[in-house]
């Protein structure tokens, strides 16, 4: 893998998460029904730096049972994603490519249901701000409590991080202005104008 996509900072590391929380959390031992997509919420220590993720899951999810067992966890981030093609690049001598964003982060998970409150709220608040009207969870009124005793609140240490950024950074400057100008998802093409400021 070229050095290039691994190269990125604590804001890109925010921006994704907040942008694509849904997450693949997979248990240590890897089984697959002991893995599920999870929307999850970052915390940062005062450098920006994230330190933890929180999160909530049915109780009777497997993989609650194995982190309970074992409390490390390989958490899955895919971000912008999408295939690039030589009509793109401007070039039929360009070779076709894929271009994504993903975090691949490792934690020791610990299960608070005292946060499990706290954990839905963090995640309703980050997914209805900007709407006109938000919506909050007391709006359930009595149908909260035994929905909420149905699950369970955790926070996840991160012990360990890596990312690939594949997004156009190895590119020359002429292709890099073909595909942005010409890739039909402005997702990926705002992340790859993130990542080639100077060069898109």
């Amino acid at each position: 893998m070229n050095a290039l996509f691994e190269r990125f900072g604590a804001d890109d590391v925010r921006a994704l998460i907040a942008e694509y929380p849904l997450a693949w959390v997979c248990s240590g031992d890897g089984a697959a029904e002991q893995a599920s997509l999870l929307p999850l919420i970052g915390e940062y220590d005062a450098d920006g730096v994230l330190t933890h993720l929180v999160g909530h899951l049915s109780r009777t999810n497997p993989l609650c049972a194995a982190l309970q067992a074992d409390p490390v966890a390989l958490i899955l981030f895919r971000g912008p994603e999408g295939y690039v093609s030589p009509d793109h690049a401007g070039s039929r001598e360009w070779a076709p490519t894929w271009n994504y964003a993903q975090l691949r982060i490792e934690g020791e998970t610990a299960f608070e249901p005292d946060i499990t409150d706290e954990a839905l709220d963090l995640l309703i608040d980050a997914m209805e701000a900007g709407r006109p009207e938000p919506w909050t969870s007391a709006e359930l009124g009595d149908r909260y409590a035994p929905m909420r005793r149905a699950i369970i609140g955790f926070r996840m240490r991160v012990t360990k991080m890596r990312g690939t950024f594949k997004l156009g950074q190895d590119e020359r400057p002429e292709t890099l202005r073909s595909i942005l100008a010409s890739l039909p998802d402005p997702a990926l093409v705002r992340w790859m104008r993130r990542f080639n400021p100077e060069r898109g």
